[in-house]
């Protein structure tokens, strides 16, 4: 029994090894022979404040600075709290709603309640 896998492309049998790769010898597809790990992190990626607590969706969090929201004259003052945040992917990690409307924020510019 081989340990080179059918391909995922035309699902045929006839694959062989090429240094860190896997190729079709039938429709000349390749893949990766490791398995990425890169989206196995991001799936786990942990969220932290700024003082380094854990965050989960439904948490609520306090400003620890004044935020201008860029292209309008809103500022988010300090101490601001905001409730049943979510989180979501990207460089802004915080999907919430304030006053202001909604918002995405980074996660370096709060603190858990």
């Amino acid at each position: 029994m081989s340990a080179i896998p059918a391909c995922p492309q035309c699902t045929l049998e006839n694959t062989y090894q090429d240094g860190d790769n896997f190729v079709c010898a039938d429709c000349g597809f390749e893949w990766p022979a490791a398995a990425s790990a890169g989206s196995d992190e991001e799936d786990s990626a942990v969220v932290r404040d700024a003082n380094g607590t854990v965050l989960n969706d439904g948490d609520a969090v306090v400003l620890i600075k004044d935020l201008k929201v860029k292209g309008t004259s809103i500022v988010l003052k300090q101490g601001t709290k905001i409730k049943s945040i979510r989180l979501v992917g990207g460089d802004h990690e915080v999907d919430c709603k304030t006053d202001a409307g909604s918002m995405m924020l980074k996660a370096c510019f709060l603190k858990k309640a």
